[in-house]
């Protein structure tokens, strides 16, 4: 049997992303991530459920995050689960559950139409290996929000 750690989550940003550096240069973020779900109950009422998410997301990725994405910027993650321990001043021990993130994808616009291009520069160079993933995922997503006269069934 196989072990497998991967984790799929889109929703939005809670909070402006927090940039920081480590003591030898490395870039890291973190995010704030809130996945909605609507739902019925039985009684026919309708009702939302708001799940909240840490995300932690490092090198070039972080700072594109930290330079494009604000407070409730819709993105895509995909990472894996990370159990975080540690031991308080007073001795009590303490744990979290994050989200290591190894891509995010924004699916919203750039904060400002003049760094659109920027943007799409940025994302676009994270990795070669993802490259035609993430062009291939903003296509679809940019295609189903386009709907003409023709597309609408009435």
């Amino acid at each position: 049997m196989a072990d497998l750690n991967r984790v799929f989550l889109a929703g939005r940003l809670t909070r402006d992303p927090e940039l920081r550096y480590t003591s030898g240069g490395q870039a890291v973020a973190d995010l704030g991530l809130a996945i909605g779900r609507n739902y019925v109950t039985k009684s026919g009422e309708r009702r939302e459920e708001v799940t909240y998410v840490d995300i932690v997301v490092w090198g070039r990725q972080a700072e594109t995050s930290g330079e494009y994405l604000s407070k409730g910027s819709p993105i895509l993650i995909e990472g894996r689960l990370h159990l975080d321990i540690w031991e308080t001043k007073e001795g009590e021990k303490r744990s979290r559950m994050r989200v290591h993130a190894m891509r995010v994808q924004f699916l919203g616009r750039p904060r400002s139409a003049s760094t659109e291009s920027a943007s799409t520069e940025s994302v676009q160079s994270e990795s070669k290996s993802s490259d035609v993933a993430e062009k291939t995922n903003e296509d679809i997503i940019n295609s189903a929000n386009e709907v003409g006269e023709d597309d609408i069934p009435f």
